[in-house]
């Protein structure tokens, strides 16, 4: 049978009257157990009181179909509607081989009827997260000629890919002409128009349809054909904001908020930004001329505190004896050029090995290791088949990082020499 999809030509409609037109343990339908909700999921009301647990009593243990439905089945990069029918929460909802499947608790027989309702506050953000998408894609066909060949619409992240380079400005001019729609309310509506009307009309299209076109035409600024409910004005849309873009595949990604969702997102950014104020102890207008002083500041810090290390490790240098076989140091807040000087004027002074171990047990160690009188590869192997450390280099030197404490790596150190 073709389940009659009510949210085709009105997408406000909440609840809804259907009949049981076949049941099945969900597994048939969704695949493995492994796919489907946990049991105890957060909204779960269980199945219907008495019926038979074939499905192992797992959470959307069931595949309903029903005569007619509103609920939105995933399909065009849009998840799909989630909801109730009767008590049992609806987790899923597919097209499987022509058929219409819902994945819930409810468990009804061939010919009950069985009350519908949508998670509104799911399907009206959806609905505005698509029907702004819509404006945006068509806006960038019309300006760029690139069309959007990938679409995601989940539960956080709506993202749109463009066969096509978009810099910053592009972005920044097709934003502002969006939310130029959105303010002037114009409305958006569903058309089915037939092969020689579809003649006359251009329309933007993923993917060619052979079939009837539902197209759907926000008035003045984009006609597409889509499957998805929309808002019936644009004004419902509130607002895009778009959160992220970059290169991708030869074009470019680029990631919307619309509506309560892109309003939920500036409000977790402001209160961030009111947290850093609070920490910085500067205005909430002037947080990044803060963050970059403390950056400065904190340059300079550590600039200092690595000359001050190299300093330090030079007196301890000059304070192992003559003729010293090995001396092995371990600094934190040491670079490359102290290291190696510190290497360099510990070989002046010991028969053996020479090593600098900077940074700590927590987050490793960057290391040089020379020698005159040996190969220093063979300490390097050792680090790498023991610890499992990289790098390389010359019998006179090697460097690398490991992580490792520093107890770990004096061990592989004294074995392997005294091997």
């Amino acid at each position: 049978m073709i389940t009659q999809k009510l949210y085709e030509n009105d997408s406000y409609v909440k609840e809804f009257d259907a009949v049981v037109a076949d049941c099945v343990p969900a597994r048939q339908i969704f695949g493995s157990e492994m796919a489907l909700p946990k049991a105890g999921a957060p909204g779960q009301a269980g199945g219907k009181a008495g019926a038979p647990d074939q499905a192992g009593g797992k959470a959307g243990a069931w595949a309903v179909e029903l005569d007619r439905t509103a609920f939105f089945p995933e399909g065009g990069g849009q998840s799909a509607d989630t909801g109730w029918l009767g008590e049992g929460r609806v987790y899923d909802v597919q097209i499987v081989d022509g058929r219409l499947w819902h994945c819930t608790d409810f468990h009804g027989e061939k010919g009950e009827r069985v009350h519908g309702c949508l998670d509104w506050e799911q399907r009206f953000s959806n609905m505005q997260q698509h029907s702004g998408e819509h404006i945006f894609s068509g806006l960038v066909h019309r300006h760029f000629g690139y069309n959007n060949v990938g679409f995601h619409l989940g539960s956080q992240a709506v993202t749109m890919d463009f066969n096509g380079v978009l810099d910053a400005g592009d972005i920044q001019q097709i934003e502002s002409q969006v939310n130029q729609a959105i303010v002037e309310n114009v409305p958006i509506y569903v058309s089915y128009p037939d092969k020689e009307e579809l003649e006359n009309i251009e329309y933007r299209s993923k993917i060619q349809i052979d079939g009837q076109v539902r197209l759907i035409t926000v008035e003045g600024w984009d006609v597409c054909a889509c499957c998805a409910p929309h808002v019936a004005r644009t004004g419902e849309i509130g607002l895009l904001k778009v959160t992220d873009f970059q290169k991708y595949k030869g074009g470019t990604r680029i990631s919307i908020l619309c509506g309560f969702r892109a309003l939920k997102d500036y409000c977790r950014i402001q209160d961030e930004l009111r947290c850093i104020s609070r920490l910085l102890s500067a205005p909430f207008g002037q947080v990044a001329k803060a963050v970059e002083r403390k950056l400065e500041e904190n340059g300079q810090l550590r600039q200092k505190a690595v000359e001050l290390t190299g300093q330090l490790i030079e007196k301890d240098i000059d304070a192992i004896a003559q003729g010293q076989e090995n001396a092995w140091f371990f600094k934190e807040n040491l670079e490359a050029p102290a290291m190696r000087r510190a290497v360099n004027l510990a070989l002046e002074k010991v028969s053996g090995y020479a090593g600098v171990f900077g940074g700590s047990d927590s987050q490793g160690y960057k290391y040089i290791i020379g020698t005159k009188s040996g190969d220093a590869r063979l300490l390097a192997a050792a680090l790498k088949e023991k610890l499992g450390a990289r790098g390389g280099g010359s019998p006179q030197m090697v460097q690398g990082s490991v992580t490792a404490s520093r107890k770990d790596i004096e061990s592989v150190l004294g074995d392997d020499l005294q091997g």
